[in-house]
């Protein structure tokens, strides 16, 4: 079979190779991979800016789709010819968060799913709703869930609720696609007037063009009656979160999920302590949130936003456009 693996950082250092044909062993199921998605985390991976001292080689990409075709000892949670998707915590099945549960991810420390097959625990699978393509359901195990245990999980987000989102990449996208789902009032913040008005076009309340408006914390707080939103979604990082922590009202959550802009910032601690604001790490979820969000995804048969779809021998320039962050929604590879 044919895989990719990270033979040393940076995307050039990206290689296609021939390998043996994994065999599940007892509780393990091979999957036949049908398509992939990228996250940022997977740039980051292979860049060596996300964990400098990962082994390599390294099978990359957290999230992928596939189809069950052999079975180990044991094996009862899924049946052959079943299609699932990886969990990205392998050992986070329910519960709270655990260091083991952090050290088992796909795609860094674990080998990922960038293969024409991979084996894993039948414990860290989930099927995946029937009226996605394999190209939409790759999209789920870490953006779809990310936006999920932030807003439902951590947030319980409520119909009537204001929610920030910082530009319109794959968290980004689901947590408007979501917010929208529950009856929340969706504010989304980008640099590109097209991608806001792609933002209108699935059901933003407001949009605020950071270009013309650099200030967008002090215009989300004028767009809610000078109270701040209730949830801001933090994917930029460094440069960022000051400013959601201005935007976000006295007792709301920002959920920092992303580092874009870099990992270290000045924190202003009096803005989370004068405003007892909840300021909460999101590190995708559990296989029962994964299990939660797609009752909701097929309940209310939500379509991911992919934004380009790569072939699999051209899983560099997949990194490359991933890097450069022109993307709506998500980028996906077809195995």
């Amino acid at each position: 079979m044919r895989a990719w693996a990270i033979e040393r950082f940076g995307l050039d250092g990206l290689r296609l190779g021939e390998r043996p044909e994994p065999r599940p062993g007892p509780g393990e199921v091979r999957v036949r991979v049908k398509a992939c998605s990228l996250n940022y985390r997977d740039v980051l991976m292979a860049t060596g800016a996300y964990n400098p001292k990962q082994p390599l080689p390294l099978q990359p990409l957290s999230d992928g789709v596939g189809v069950v075709e052999a079975l180990g000892e044991g094996v009862t949670r899924v049946k052959a010819g079943e299609r699932v998707a990886g969990i990205f915590a392998q050992r986070w099945l329910a519960g709270p968060f655990t260091p083991e549960a952090r050290a088992s991810t796909l795609g860094g420390p674990l080998p990922g799913m960038l293969a024409e097959a991979v084996v894993l625990s039948q414990e860290g699978l989930v099927r995946v709703p029937g009226h996605l393509s394999d190209e939409e359901a790759a999209c789920l195990p870490c953006s779809a869930l990310t936006a999920w245990n932030a807003l439902v999980v951590q947030g319980r987000l409520r119909a009537g609720d204001s929610v920030l989102v910082q530009g319109t990449g794959g968290v980004s996208t689901f947590a408007l696609q979501l917010g929208v789902l529950m009856g929340a009032r969706v504010i989304v913040i980008s640099g590109s007037r097209e991608k806001l008005e792609r933002a209108r076009a699935l059901g933003a309340w407001q949009c605020i063009d950071r270009q013309a408006t650099p200030a967008w914390d002090v215009e989300a707080r004028r767009l809610t009656g000078g109270e701040g939103v209730d949830h801001v979604v933090e994917v930029g990082g460094a440069d960022t979160l000051a400013r959601s922590l201005n935007a976000v009202r006295m007792e709301g959550g920002v959920y920092v999920i992303g580092v874009l802009s870099g990992v270290q910032a000045a924190l202003p601690v009096t803005a989370v302590l004068m405003k007892q604001v909840r300021l909460q790490g999101v590190f995708v979820g559990s296989r029962e949130m994964f299990l939660a969000l797609n009752r909701a995804v097929e309940a209310a048969r939500l379509a991911p936003v992919v934004d380009r779809v790569f072939p699999f021998d051209q899983a560099p320039a997949a990194f490359q456009h991933m890097q450069q962050g022109k993307h709506f929604g998500k980028l996906v590879l077809k195995v």
